[in-house]
This record gives structure tokens, C-alpha cells and sequence, in this order.
């Protein structure tokens, strides 16, 4: 009964990672959007797109995952249930965040929108990817390339990277400082909260300790 207990307890603990970490991530990336000042490489994209469409930020970031899911076929990778979720529920957060937040006037306000929205996604991607349900829509891809071509992670994400902004940026997403400091500040951020929200040892006595691959791909949405 003990054991169960806590076995019970350890996936609440991970679930509520997942979902939170997820929310925030939406919630945080809204925050860079009101900002005005640079959004992160994948959200240039989906604003780019929403420009054009005149569809929602979230629609289009949740169509896009599912579109990106799909390439997982021929690469072989299998999704979790932080896959799936990824692709339902950062759209969601990031939409509902936007209809909250009014846009930003100031440049002071501006600049402490950027930098929470910085901090706040460094702080989701740690609650997300420590809970280990999964790799991201986007994250799959690029580990999925990197097994089937052999190219490093590292450069795999920086092409596809580069590939979305500047796509993003020609279809009217914005670049700008935020974009910069967002690339430069991402990885020791979530360095920074994988530490943090590790989830502690299981009814087994093992821990699961956010390391390895993920750690190599840090979730883009």
C-alpha cells in the first residue's frame, strides 16, 4: 500500500510538472509577443503565419506541431504523452495568455515583458522536460534528423532554426533583441530549472534526473 502510494504520488508530481510546465511555456512566449521586442525561433514562424492566415498565434503553433508530429513517421520516432500534450496545450495557454495581456506601451514595460517571458520559458522548459513524458513535437525532429543523418544536434537545430526565422521573418514574424537574448539565455536557463525541478526517486529507490538527450534538445515550440 506504501508503495503504491507513492508511486501515486511521483506521477501527480510528474503530471502536474507536465501540464504546468506546458501552460507556462504558452504563458511565457504570450509574454514575448506583447513585448514587441524578438520572439523565440519557432514562435517567429507562427506569427509570421498568423499574419498571413488570420489565424490565432495558438492555432497556428498547434497546427504546426501536429504537421511536424507527422514527420516523425519516416524518422521512426514514437510519441509521449508530453508529445501529444505539446502539441493541445502550449497553443492553448499561449492564446488564452494574449487575450489577457494587452499589448505593451513603453519601453520599460516592454523590456520587463521580454525578460520575464525569457526567465518564465527557461522555468517551463525545466518543469516540462524534467517530468519525462516525452520530447516535444519539435525536439523529435530534430532527434529523429540527427539519428537518421548522423549530423550532430547541435547543428540540426541550428539549421532548422535559422530555416524558421528567416521563413517567419519574410512571412512579417517578429525579430528583434528578444530573439537574440532568447537564443543566447535559453540553454543555461533551462540548465538552470532541469536542476530545480528534478523529480525526486521513485517507489524503486531510482531518481530520474533530467539528463542526456534532453538536454541536447531543449523544447522549441
Amino acid at each position: 500500500m506504501a508503495r503504491n502510494s507513492l508511486r501515486e504520488r511521483h506521477l501527480v508530481r510528474r503530471l502536474f510538472q507536465l501540464y504546468g510546465g506546458l501552460a507556462l511555456y504558452g504563458a511565457s512566449s504570450a509574454l514575448l509577443v506583447r513585448s514587441g521586442l524578438g520572439l523565440e525561433p519557432w514562435n517567429v514562424l507562427h506569427q509570421g503565419l498568423s499574419e498571413r492566415t488570420g489565424l490565432s498565434m495558438g492555432v497556428v503553433l498547434t497546427a504546426v506541431g501536429a504537421l511536424v508530429l507527422l514527420l516523425w513517421i519516416p524518422l521512426r520516432q514514437r510519441p509521449g504523452l508530453g508529445t501529444v500534450s505539446n502539441v493541445l496545450v502550449i497553443g492553448a495557454a499561449m492564446d488564452a495568455t494574449l487575450a489577457l495581456v494587452p499589448d505593451a506601451h513603453g519601453m520599460t514595460v516592454r523590456v520587463v515583458l521580454m525578460a520575464a517571458g525569457i526567465v518564465l520559458n527557461g522555468a517551463a522548459t525545466g518543469l516540462y522536460i524534467a517530468a519525462r513524458f516525452g520530447p516535444g513535437p519539435r525536439d523529435g525532429l530534430m532527434t529523429g534528423l540527427n539519428q537518421r543523418t548522423g549530423v550532430s544536434v547541435r547543428l540540426v537545430r541550428t539549421l532548422i532554426e535559422i530555416t524558421v526565422v528567416v521563413t517567419g521573418f519574410l512571412l512579417g514574424g517578429t525579430v528583434g533583441v528578444g530573439t537574440l537574448l532568447y537564443a543566447v539565455a535559453i540553454g543555461p536557463l533551462a540548465q538552470v530549472f532541469l536542476r530545480v525541478f528534478e523529480v525526486p526517486g521513485r517507489a524503486d529507490g531510482t531518481t530520474v534526473v533530467a539528463a542526456g538527450q534532453p538536454q541536447q534538445a531543449i523544447l522549441r515550440s
